[in-house]
């Protein structure tokens, strides 16, 4: 990092994996001068990795990237690198994560950090030995509406929150025919949709509402058997006929039943998440639902720029008023001038990459961190054993999260 004439910090960006995870990245990096001019930052994209030429070249004639290697221990090693996105496939999360670390550059991993909470707990550890900042991508957080209904929460507005309903249902798997990719593989994903969705909606609950301490679980694989995709071939996305048949070794549904840590904001209530990858409808429904003793609020990532609203008894009309997100709400004001003007998904990312080079500097340290992923990781390892035993099963709690009431 140096410090330019007019005083805007450079800070000098490494990539690891240029997919369309690490496209994100990039231009989430790119766009801070205009969400957020006042920062003085200037992220200084400087060296790329991905073992695929084809990927290696576009980071740096598309994307802006200084130069590109395919071995990603060349952007670690890399002296004017400061920070790295890490956005490989997920079972290569904690590896890069911890090399990373002792190689003292502060991260910004994508979900989940491993394959479960061991290894999870290695990154953490690892980090906090070389002091690095961390930043993980549980972006549906950033939402403005909600991080509103964090506000109603924590000032009380929804009275005791007594139950909570929360969904995480997607259909990139509802096709039979959809490839055997290594999401579908424990050896490389660790569990399935636990780790892959669940883990989002877990720290979605956890931030407005407080940690989870309990939980009770049931998973299902619902196609036990999938066309194999080679490796490098394709996505999970795609589609194969006639292809030779392999065993699917995760789960594709899993429900929990929670109950949330005494202390928290929504102390001791309770309720119902459940993720899929498998449905046939949704085709992103990624919601919560918080239910209170004066009012309640349901929110939809398919709908993110709204958030749904109602009082307590004594309202005059009963039912949901709908409230956009607006100014004020957030980051919102950042990106659209008013309510009605909608964000989308990649500006969650933008805001993202703020709060981790806010962190990174010194300033306000409001991001997701290691220390999140570990608590959510230690809530799905949670319900994958209450799965397999049929009990009810604890989550410890976890210093330095930003859990609400943390």
């Amino acid at each position: 990092m140096r410090t330019l004439p007019d005083g805007t910090v450079e800070i000098g960006v490494g990539l690891i994996s240029v997919g369309w995870m690490g496209q994100l990245h990039s231009r989430a990096y790119a766009n801070l001068k205009y969400a957020y001019p006042d920062l003085g930052l200037k992220p200084r994209l400087v060296h790329a990795a991905d073992p695929a030429p084809a990927r290696a070249e576009e980071a740096v004639h598309v994307l802006g990237y200084e130069r590109a290697s395919a071995d990603y221990r060349e952007v670690l090693s890399d002296p004017e690198v400061d920070v790295v996105s890490i956005c490989a496939p997920n079972f290569l999360h904690a590896e890069i994560g911890i090399a990373a670390a002792r190689a003292g550059k502060h991260f910004w991993i994508e979900k989940p950090v491993g394959r479960g909470e061991q290894e999870t707990r290695e990154v953490a550890d690892a980090a906090a030995a070389a002091g690095v900042i961390s930043s993980i991508g549980f972006n549906y957080r950033h939402a403005p509406a909600i991080e509103y209904l964090r506000e109603l929460v924590l000032d009380g507005k929804l009275g005791r929150i007594t139950n909570v309903r929360g969904q995480m249902f997607a259909d990139y798997s509802a096709d039979p025919r959809g490839a055997l990719s290594w999401r579908f593989v424990r050896g490389l994903a660790g569990n399935g949709v636990l780790g892959d969705l669940m883990g989002h909606l877990v720290d979605l609950v956890q931030y407005t509402l407080g940690p989870i301490a309990e939980v009770s679980a049931v998973t299902s694989t619902v196609y036990t058997e999938r066309p194999e995709l080679p490796m490098g071939t394709g996505t999970h996305f795609a589609v194969i006929e006639n292809g030779e048949m392999k065993p699917v070794e995760n789960e594709d549904y899993a429900g929990m039943l929670v109950r949330i840590a005494d202390g928290a904001p929504a102390a001791n209530a309770v309720g119902a998440l459940e993720a899929s990858r498998v449905s046939v409808g949704p085709r992103a429904s990624y919601g919560i639902e918080v239910y209170g003793t004066q009012g309640s609020a349901h929110w939809d990532f398919e709908r993110m720029n709204e958030l749904h609203l109602s009082g307590g008894l004594g309202a005059e009309n009963q039912g949901y008023t709908r409230v956009m997100a607006r100014p004020g709400m957030g980051d919102f004001g950042r990106f659209q001038p008013g309510a009605g003007t909608s964000m989308g998904y990649d500006d969650l990312k933008v805001i993202e990459a703020k709060k981790f080079l806010q962190a990174v500097l010194g300033r306000e340290a409001v991001n997701s961190n290691i220390q999140d992923a570990l608590s959510a990781a230690q809530v799905v390892t949670a319900a994958e054993r209450s799965a397999e035993t049929r009990t009810w099963e604890t989550s410890a709690p976890v210093e330095g999260t930003t859990a609400a009431g943390a």
